[in-house]
């Protein structure tokens, strides 16, 4: 596959053209990631739904991940994953959703997955269908796997904390780091954290933007592919868009915070600061 946008990790993203070409290939499942109204009324033609966003995890302790997994085990099930299938999700543009369910998938341990760049308006921009059918899905065997190194805990980032050699990295909207904008029981932000709103990842036509923008724009603010990232939001959505773009730039070690400001701004036990 062509790598114009020059990413060590190309193949994390799908054109329209290319999903077009091979969007009735046996071995692909394509997903469309956002609400179901949006999905019911119009979507790339043999794609099936899953919303992400109803799915919040605000408690990341070892049973409340385990009731997770399964969770998601039984929905990509449902959708009828097998263990050989490359999956590519899409979104209105590239935004929160398909990304977080890109994570979830690698989470659990099933490697080829995608996203559409610029998401079903890319797709419609190119003039390639649209439908309203509803496919029906196949039988699934999925079995995860968990990786737990891509997965941050509310301890994985309380034993980080002031750490060499880690970054915190708060990818919500600057009102919400600066703590003017309360969404949880407490605002403000996980001390010592940097903050860079995700969608400074896109392009204005919400394609993600290539790698020399991505790599200027992460290492102007110290995040670099020599530390360890740990990425949040407030619910582990946004947070998954930032995860993608340190992918395709090829950072080895990030893990996105799962329970994110959802679970620490909720908890008076964890450490705030308010910058």
């Amino acid at each position: 596959m062509e790598n114009p946008k020059g990413y060590i990790n190309s193949d994390y993203l799908v054109t329209s053209d290319w999903l077009n070409e091979h969007r009735q290939d046996a071995g692909l499942l394509i997903i469309d990631a956002r609400p179901r109204t949006d999905y019911e009324s119009e979507h790339i033609p043999g794609a099936l739904h899953h919303d992400p966003f109803p799915h919040h995890v605000y408690d990341t302790s070892p049973q409340a991940i385990f009731g997770f997994q399964k969770q998601m085990e039984e929905i990509f099930c449902g959708l009828g994953l097998q263990p050989q299938h490359t999956v590519v999700f899409y979104d209105e543009i590239s935004g929160m959703r398909a990304p977080r369910c890109l994570w979830i998938l690698e989470y659990l341990g099933h490697s080829q997955v995608k996203i559409l760049d610029g998401g079903l308006a890319a797709w419609k921009a190119q003039g390639f269908p649209v439908s309203q059918e509803i496919p029906a899905p196949g039988m699934g065997s999925f079995n995860p796997n968990p990786r737990e190194s891509l997965l941050a805990t509310y301890q994985d980032i309380l034993d980080r904390l002031h750490q060499p050699g880690v970054v915190l990295l708060d990818t919500r909207r600057e009102s919400e780091y600066r703590g003017t904008e309360v969404r949880s029981a407490r605002g403000g932000t996980i001390p010592g954290s940097i903050h860079l709103e995700w969608t400074r990842n896109l392009n204005g036509d919400g394609t993600i933007k290539n790698a020399a923008e991505l790599r200027q724009l992460y290492e102007a603010h110290h995040v670099t592919p020599d530390k360890e990232i740990l990425v949040y939001c407030h619910g582990g959505y946004r947070s998954a868009n930032t995860y993608l773009a340190l992918k395709l730039l090829g950072y080895p070690r990030v893990r996105n915070y799962l329970g994110s400001w959802g679970e620490w701004g909720n908890r008076p036990d964890l450490p705030i600061e308010i910058p």
